[in-house]
């Protein structure tokens, strides 16, 4: 498989620019011309990974985090990040990103977390939302099928794999030209009555100048009537995960069963001890300032990581129950991914798909 090819295959199901405009995403390092021997999945990419996919044979990495990421002044081959960059060119190495565009995907990151910690009923906690309009326009009816046929050749009125998706309701449009008016129907100063139709479809909030334009443009009339009704509506992504547990829990077994399923060594839990733990909200990385709307939506915990000093105080004096269980708890995102690189290159890709077992978890618990 080429490895544009498989950029195609990621963008369609991960799109890139679902990301956050800061992040980094998409190919980082490589050759879009060159062909994929192997994929190794991984958190972060360092130099230890970059051996391990080299000993294993897979020139593609795929990492949650972008390695290029602050403003880099050199690339050599004995200097921090630089040296990574060095060691992935020198060994003709692919390196793509898939970082705040696979954390909102529904089967994504958060997604990964909520099913190791056997959630159930799970749903986005933050679903995004998408502008779109439905344009009404009324048209002659003789002049309907033609002008139908002009926008969808621009690509309006489109609703998945379907085209040219209008509704169409006939009426009597009735007008009166009058001062220095030059109709297509009538005569000056004469009420006239026409057959007309009114056509509506949807178009999303990216389309309105271009239908515009073209109702405009393609409209008989001198003076077309045609409305754009703003709407919104959610999307399949979107930040975070809540769901429930099987079974209530108290803190402590909570605790216990997030440390085995995650294999993480320690947490730090704010809150009250006591409660017991039923619905819990998460965002893999760092989600603090989400946890209020993770309570509203009931929430008996809420879990994160890089929780600061403050933070975790404003939470403990709010009332809520906050478990920090590190920025490496994305790590799940290693197998994760693999599952569904499987499912979507399966057909076309008959290399190995592997996960990194480098740990790159920079801290050491003492």
């Amino acid at each position: 498989m080429k490895l544009s090819t498989f950029l195609s295959i990621l963008n369609d199901n991960v799109p890139f620019d679902s990301a956050e405009s800061w992040d980094n995403v998409g190919l980082l390092v490589g050759d879009r011309t060159s062909d994929i021997s192997g994929i190794m999945t991984a958190l972060d990419c360092t130099a230890e990974v970059v051996d391990e996919a080299i000993e294993k044979g897979c020139n593609t990495i795929v990492a949650h985090h972008p390695l290029i990421f602050k403003g880099m002044r050199a690339i050599t081959a004995d200097e921090g990040y630089g040296n990574i960059i060095y060691k992935l060119i020198q060994n003709n190495m692919n390196l793509i990103a898939m970082h705040t565009n696979l954390d909102v995907h529904p089967q994504g990151v958060n997604a990964m977390l909520a099913d190791c910690l056997g959630l159930e009923s799970c749903r986005i906690l933050m679903p995004e939302t998408t502008d779109y309009y439905k344009v009404q326009v009324y048209i002659p009816e003789a002049d309907a099928d033609a002008f139908k046929l002009r926008l969808s050749e621009q690509g309006l009125a489109t609703e998945g794999n379907y085209e040219h998706a209008f509704f169409n309701t006939r009426g009597k449009g009735q007008f009166k030209p009058v001062g220095d008016a030059q109709p297509h129907i009538g005569e000056v100063g004469t009420i006239e009555t026409v057959d007309e139709v009114k056509i509506e479809f949807m178009i999303d909030g990216t389309q309105r100048k271009l239908a515009e334009q073209l109702i405009q443009q393609y409209h008989p009339y001198e003076t077309p009537v045609y409305d754009f009704i703003p709407l919104q509506k959610d999307i399949q992504r979107g930040l975070g995960m809540i769901g429930q547990l099987p079974q209530s829990m108290t803190v402590a077994q909570f605790v216990a069963h997030v440390k085995t399923q995650l294999d993480m060594p320690s947490v730090r839990f704010i809150g009250n001890p006591h409660a017991q733990i039923e619905t819990v909200a998460l965002i893999g990385g760092s989600g603090i300032g989400y946890e209020m709307t993770a309570m509203k939506q009931g929430a008996d915990i809420f879990l994160t990581g890089d929780i600061k000093h403050h933070d975790a105080l404003d939470a403990k004096i709010a009332g809520m129950n906050l478990l920090d269980i590190n920025h490496y708890s994305e790590h799940v995102m290693k197998e994760g991914l693999v599952k569904l690189l499987n499912q979507w290159i399966s057909q076309q890709f008959d290399g190995q798909i592997v996960a990194s077992t480098t740990h790159t978890d920079p801290y050491q618990y003492m």
